[in-house]
């Protein structure tokens, strides 16, 4: 008789994992989350799971997951008042538990689909089937290339544009996929936006590439998968999609978040509104550029289309200008805007009239290519006019409204729009709505022990919990040095600046570099990384300063190959950064990782917190804060031999009463305070 697949069978000390693997170190804590995720799939309720570092939670949620989604559930009846060559009955056979998997980086994914999927691929005794979903967009269309070719010389000005389509066009004869990650150069968003696959742009059925269609071949593999590998961003797009009765994904049973911790930030930005000045010259260009006399109208020789997009574009550039000198008369300083604006310029109108003035010349053409360019050019008018109106009439209610500026003159302008709580949307969209969420971070409870905060701040009201530590040994392999004679950031944030420089250099000499030094503000890591260049210089460290513009990925892997580095980094090094072994032995924190409490968004969810009654400093402020910390203390141990210090500058976490609150949160180490 066979063993039923469990769990512990596949990760227990026997299991399959163990068998395959002869260095496999079966961990308990993984045991513990894989059978905590296998019973909410199987008794339809939600969990949150804080797993620390060198559980191998992936696996823990991969394994249950799958076992899930390939379980036979035999509808007896309908199988045998079915024939087995018909389709019913074969469908009959089993009711699928589709699962999706959302992560928040690109790593994590990477991780998922080319080296954990395929492994226990290899080792379970099940056969299932898993797809990285990509957004449209990602794909190229064959017929829209074709247009393209056809338009180039009448759409862009520079010869490099035209080039590109011509590489993108012999690219598409040899891709196997028609991802725009396989091209080997990143294209210019003017020139992949004449080519991607659109929704509002695509014939359907009725194209004569539909079979060959990269996009359809890989939405098929998706409505046909057991398991969907996606980001944060994908999911919650699909999420505002529903709301409006659409979708991207097919309907699932299971989600599994990892990297939990992100999914505020990321689905209050996906389910708000963003317009900028930006968008209407990019839109208007692209159909009619008057100084070089290119863009679609042109190659149609639609005149008056022509004429509409040049009145638009002087009442496009009056309406942003009359927005900022109304912000700088009337709006705080951060931009927030509390009523609508009474501007004097209807831009929405004019745009629903170009349009419909391009849907009835596109009626006349007899190609369906041309029709279906042109009405997905005025679909994109029509889209834009509305999100106008949304904002200027602010009509999505509790959310919070401001205006950024940027560039040389503060020339370009974004409206912007965000939900002030999206526990409301969560609670009634998603929990309510999906049998199983799982909610899984190295990074989610608060003070040692609650998840109160993060089910407060999604709306999740029920759902069985589990905090598992790390195997990992922190008290002997990792020191914490706290710095209480500091002087105060807030109170004296000159005073505290010169210190930190002076800590961050002896600290750094402790290790002989193989050091991060984390930075809550661009604006005190470029002052640091002035103060400190020549220091570093002649003491023969490598400074690698965020600061400089060097992108992301490429800075850590000059780090990684120096044994005498220094990394610089602001927010995004504070999570998601790998650098396992000797490379790094060092974490230097220069300040407790507070948001900028003047962000439109953070003070108006200050604003509600305070008006229900509530304390924003220690109900929101202070719990978001240690996350971030754990995950900035998470970037020293990534092994289970690694070793190093972790030096917290800020002296409020030994001089302030919610201190305390920062240091029970993180895991068990020697505590030195110098």
């Amino acid at each position: 008789m066979s063993v039923p697949l469990t769990p512990a069978s596949i990760l227990g000390p026997s299991g399959r994992i163990a068998n395959r693997l002869k260095s496999y170190e079966q961990r308990s804590e993984q045991l513990q989350m894989a059978d905590a995720v296998a019973r909410a799939i199987a008794e339809k309720k939600h969990l949150i799971v804080e797993a620390g570092t060198g559980v191998g939670k992936s696996f823990a949620y991969l394994v249950p997951a799958i076992l899930a989604a390939t379980a036979e559930q035999v509808d007896q009846a309908r199988r045998e008042a079915a024939d087995d060559d018909d389709q019913v009955g074969r469908d009959a056979k089993r009711k699928r538990t589709r699962v999706v998997i959302s992560t928040h980086t690109i790593s994590l994914q990477e991780q998922l689909v080319n080296r954990d999927i395929p492994f226990l691929n290899s080792v379970l005794p099940v056969e299932f089937s898993a797809v990285l979903v990509k957004g449209r967009g990602n794909y190229i269309s064959l017929r829209r290339l074709a247009g393209a070719r056809a338009r180039a010389h009448s759409m862009f000005t520079r010869e490099e544009d035209v080039d590109q389509i011509g590489e993108i066009d012999r690219w598409s004869k040899v891709t196997a996929d028609g991802s725009r990650a396989t091209l080997d150069f990143a294209p210019f968003p003017a020139v992949w936006d004449e080519v991607q696959s659109d929704h509002g742009n695509c014939l359907g059925k009725k194209c004569g590439d539909y079979n060959d269609c990269f996009y359809y071949r890989a939405r098929r593999r998706v409505w046909n998968a057991d398991v969907l590998v996606v980001n944060h961003a994908l999911f919650f797009s699909d999420l505002a999609l529903r709301r409006e009765g659409a979708a991207i994904l097919p309907d699932y049973d299971v989600v599994v978040f990892d990297e939990a911790h992100t999914i505020e930030s990321v689905a209050a930005d996906h389910l708000g509104i963003s317009v900028s000045s930006g968008q209407f010259d990019y839109l208007l260009n692209k159909l009619f550029n008057d100084h070089t006399n290119k863009g679609l109208l042109v190659h149609h020789k639609h005149v008056e289309g022509q004429k509409l997009v040049q009145s638009l574009r002087y009442q496009s550039q009056d309406l942003f200008a009359e927005i900022r000198e109304w912000q700088q008369q009337n709006c705080q300083m951060n931009g927030r805007v509390k009523s609508p604006p009474p501007v004097d310029i209807d831009l929405a109108k004019p745009l629903i009239a170009l349009a419909s003035s391009i849907e009835i010349f596109a009626d006349t053409l007899k190609s369906d290519e041309e029709k279906v360019e042109l009405n997905a050019a005025a679909k994109r008018c029509q889209a834009l006019a509305d999100s106008l109106n949304t904002w200027l009439t602010q009509r999505v209610k509790e959310a919070a409204y401001w205006i950024e500026t940027s560039g040389r003159q503060q020339e370009r302008t974004s409206l912007c729009c965000s939900p002030v709580e999206i526990s409301t949307v969560l609670r009634d969209q998603l929990f309510n709505q999906v049998p199983t969420v799982v909610l899984a971070s190295a990074t989610l409870a608060v003070g040692g022990q609650s998840f109160d905060f993060i089910r407060n701040r999604l709306g999740l009201d029920t759902a069985l919990e589990l905090k598992l530590g790390s195997p990992f040994d922190y008290r002997n392999n990792v020191k914490l040095i706290v710095t209480p004679s500091m002087p105060d950031p807030a109170s004296d944030p000159s005073g505290y600046e010169q210190a930190a420089c002076d800590r961050i250099k002896k600290y750094v000499e402790q290790t002989q570099g193989r050091a991060f030094v984390l930075f809550t503000s661009y604006k005190m890591l470029n002052s640091c990384a002035k103060r400190l260049a020549g220091w570093m210089r002649n003491h023969q460290y490598s400074l690698y300063s965020q600061a400089d513009g060097v992108p992301r990925t490429m800075l850590l892997e000059r780090f990684r190959q120096d044994s005498r580095g220094v990394l610089f980094g602001a927010d995004s090094f504070w999570q998601g950064v790998d650098v396992p072994g000797d490379a790094l032995q060092n974490v230097i924190i220069t300040k407790l990782p507070f948001s900028v409490p003047d962000h439109p968004l953070l003070e108006a969810r200050l604003e509600a917190i305070r008006r229900r009654g509530g304390i924003p400093f220690m109900e929101y402020q202070v719990p978001e804060a240690i996350i971030k910390l754990k995950q900035g203390f998470g970037r020293l141990i990534r092994t289970k031999t690694d070793t190093g210090q972790v030096v917290i500058l800020d002296p409020r976490v030994h001089t302030k009463r919610y201190g305390q609150l920062f240091l029970d949160s993180l895991p068990e180490c020697r505590l030195i305070v110098d």
